[in-house]
């Protein structure tokens, strides 16, 4: 029997599968940043709804966004895999070089004119959704305890940083990174460096990392530790406090994930849990007293605040974990005093999800022309343990 939020979760990801064309003879759109949310919410939905149909609709999920976002555009002059490799090398290594964007103009040639509306509509190469593509593919071999999806994980993590990531010339201070780059890549295409790109990096490697390590079945693959490194020394120079929701809300899912993997023998920075919480602490005090959420549906982007519920749905399950551990003391009494001041944010999940689950909002064209990456990450918001709970990897 499913509540009242699960049989939500499950028609908003059924209309999406049909839309999309993963469960329909709709022509395929796939799109990285929304199918990696899709993809942990079908596990998470096969594991906590009892619908199996769901696994595989999440592995029919990972296997289409390789065939298409890891292939050329069918109106680019190149075709097969974008990493060069052969089909049946591709076949094997189909995270290898990367995986597009899905955006539904071509890249910016290298000679043409930097336009910067235009680009945001223009494929390429983002680290932020690559990250979140290493995440899904970890969380289906945490479902399946499968190694493969694990290991094309490792494979895109080394790419990416070694694509991404880049010394600055003259050669002092850490890395940086490029912010989005070409399909192939070879150029940047936005040079900028994302604020939480490397924190991104830094957590998802020790994610894949520790899921590599505790599977039952040898790892291949890159170790990452070089990279790992790499971004830690970035990540001490950065600074992460933000006002914008869904960027405060990735702070506190990297949270929870930096708490999990601790408390499953990974061994993360110390002081990083504590950074992060009070980062999002401080954005949130920001966001708070902006006024956005008093604005007309039509001026809000439903994405980037139901990013913030779900990082609040993260901030539940930390102050859970830490009831849970008075015996054995791995929650500092200054993370638990976080933990207490983040939990008085609660009723601004419930403000964003009582929003956007309305018909009436949903009328909204802001709506309506994201109306994918919404109704995915609303059906995240109402069933979130998929997204956010890192099963025990070797179990």
């Amino acid at each position: 029997m499913h509540d009242q939020r699960t049989d939500e979760a499950i028609a908003l990801m059924n209309r999406f599968a049909e839309r999309t064309g993963l469960a329909s003879g709709q022509s395929r759109q796939r799109y990285l940043g929304t199918d990696a949310f899709a993809v942990c919410n079908s596990l998470g939905l096969a594991r906590t709804a009892g619908e199996q149909d769901y696994r595989e609709r999440a592995l029919q999920l990972v296997d289409q966004v390789h065939h298409t976002l890891g292939r050329h555009r069918n109106d680019d002059r190149r075709s097969g895999w974008i990493s060069g490799l052969g089909e049946q090398e591709g076949e094997q290594h189909p995270t290898r070089g990367g995986l597009r964007i899905g955006k539904d103009l071509p890249e910016r040639g290298p000679r043409d004119p930097i336009d910067e509306r235009l680009e945001w509509d223009s494929d390429g190469q983002y680290f932020h959704y690559l990250s979140k593509w290493m995440h899904a593919l970890d969380q289906a071999s945490r479902f399946t305890q499968q190694t493969q999806f694990n290991t094309w994980a490792r494979e895109l993590a080394h790419s990416a940083f070694e694509a991404f990531s880049y010394l600055p010339s003259p050669a002092w201070g850490p890395r940086r990174m490029h912010w989005k780059m070409s399909i192939d890549l070879t150029r940047a295409l936005v040079p900028s460096m994302g604020q939480h790109d490397p924190l991104d990096g830094y957590i998802s490697n020790l994610q894949l990392s520790a899921t590599a390590a505790a599977m039952q079945q040898p790892a291949s693959g890159p170790d990452l530790v070089d990279e790992t490194r790499q971004y830690a020394t970035m990540l001490r120079h950065g600074e992460l406090a933000t006002s914008d929701p869904l960027g405060i809300g990735g702070l506190l899912i990297d949270a929870y994930r930096v708490q999990q993997l601790a408390q499953q023998g990974a061994q993360p920075d110390e002081q990083l849990l504590e950074r992060l919480l009070d980062a999002a602490h401080i954005g949130l005090q920001h966001y708070t007293q902006g006024g956005e959420l008093q604005l007309p549906a039509k001026h809000r982007l439903a994405f980037r605040e139901l990013g913030l519920a779900i990082g609040l749905h993260a901030v539940e399950r930390m102050q859970q974990a830490a009831d849970h551990d008075h015996a054995h003391a791995t929650t500092s009494p200054r993370q638990r005093a976080q933990l207490q001041t983040l939990m008085q944010y609660l009723p601004l999940r419930d403000e964003i999800e009582t929003t956007w689950r309305n018909p009436e909002q949903q009328r909204a064209a802001s709506w309506i022309e994201h109306r994918d990456i919404n109704e995915v990450m609303l059906a995240t918001s109402l069933a979130p343990d998929g997204f956010l709970v890192l099963l025990p990897a070797g179990d």
